[in-house]
């Protein structure tokens, strides 16, 4: 059963379902979240897969994003989705066919970076997943040149004084091919947008105000991974070039309780190649069954 639901995070209202398993009686539940400039519609996909399996699974869009509110729109704010994720493990905890103490965080890209911060600060997160989670930018990105990564150097810092001048946001593309302006550019590109917006409803766009990226320059979710007190399983993709192995895996080596699991593939990958999410959630929810997250 999916139910449309809404929660208020610091004066923005967040939009969201919540699927419920056919379960009788509290049951646990994970929230769901999504990555950078994503929208939950691609997590329904997650949802089903945990409900069928008995765990609850709440997907909301950030503030700015989906069907939330908030001005501006297409604003990544790091704190901002901190606080809408905490909001978000606030509702489910007080819903009646949810089992309180057992409440976990699932996230994706940012979102994983984001789901172990908050977990690092909430002891009472029973398990953690993050999937090719950011854990800081990658030293130099393969396949973008010097010129390409200043041009969009000059994009963030103009769409930052922009916001500080209370103007309209400099918006670029999400995802772009080699050479274009964009905070991702992928030959994957299209193959990516195809498979976030071909044959369905979405609310996500490919486009997005870069000044997020300034803090995400200085957001290194290792130092709370080794303040985890709950389980971590880490999730990564071999050839990512966006959220790279030599980087996600220190995450799962800080944590305390951390496991890495490598899978073939790319950061798109774990978007485009249904039967790799296949094999991939079918790990999670054992992952969850083993650390008692849903017993």
């Amino acid at each position: 059963m999916r139910i449309q639901v809404s929660f208020t995070s610091a004066g923005a209202r967040c939009a969201g379902y919540l699927y419920l398993p056919a379960d009788s009686g509290q049951v646990p539940c994970v929230v769901l979240c999504h990555g950078y400039s994503g929208t939950m519609d691609r997590l329904f996909d997650y949802a089903e897969h945990f409900a069928a399996e008995g765990i609850a699974a709440l997907v909301f869009d950030y503030r700015s994003f989906g069907e939330s509110g908030g001005e501006p729109r297409q604003l990544p704010d790091i704190d901002g989705q901190l606080v809408d994720i905490g909001a978000a493990v606030a509702f489910v905890r007080g819903h009646e066919r949810i089992d309180p103490g057992r409440v976990s965080l699932w996230g994706n890209s940012l979102g994983g970076a984001h789901v172990i911060t908050v977990a690092a600060r909430d002891p009472q997160i029973a398990a953690v997943v993050a999937q090719i989670p950011f854990n800081g930018f990658p030293k130099k990105v393969e396949g973008r040149s010097t010129g390409e990564t200043l041009r969009l150097l000059g994009a963030i810092v103009w769409d930052a004084v922009r916001g500080k001048l209370g103007l309209r946001p400099y918006y670029i593309q999400m995802v772009g091919q080699p050479g274009e302006l964009a905070v991702t550019a992928s030959p994957e590109a299209e193959q990516h947008i195809q498979a976030l917006t071909g044959g369905q409803n979405t609310s996500w766009r490919n486009s997005v105000a870069p000044r997020g990226l300034l803090r995400m320059m200085r957001y290194r979710p290792a130092e709370a991974a080794a303040r985890l007190a709950c389980p971590l399983l880490v999730c990564v993709a071999a050839a990512d070039r966006e959220t790279p192995l030599e980087t996600t895996r220190e995450l799962a080596d800080r944590a305390p309780r951390g496991e890495l699991r490598v899978y073939p593939g790319t950061h798109f990958t774990f978007y485009t190649d249904p039967s790799l999410r296949e094999r991939v959630v079918a790990d999670q929810i054992d992952f969850f069954r083993r650390t008692s997250a849903t017993v």
